[in-house]
């Protein structure tokens, strides 16, 4: 069980990652889009380093 939800966790913390580049790449990247992503990532990042 535990073994996936670590997938799951690493799964979602590199579609995060896709989508923080794919818009870091934009012309014009948003900000605030950016940092929400960040966040995501390290809350994932803290979960998969507590387990």
């Amino acid at each position: 069980m535990e073994s996936s939800h670590t997938s799951a966790l690493q799964s979602k913390h590199a579609r995060l990652d896709t989508q923080l580049r794919d818009e870091m790449s934009r012309p014009s990247p948003d900000a605030a889009t950016i940092q929400a992503l960040k966040k995501q990532k390290l809350r994932i990042k803290e979960e998969l380093a507590a387990q």
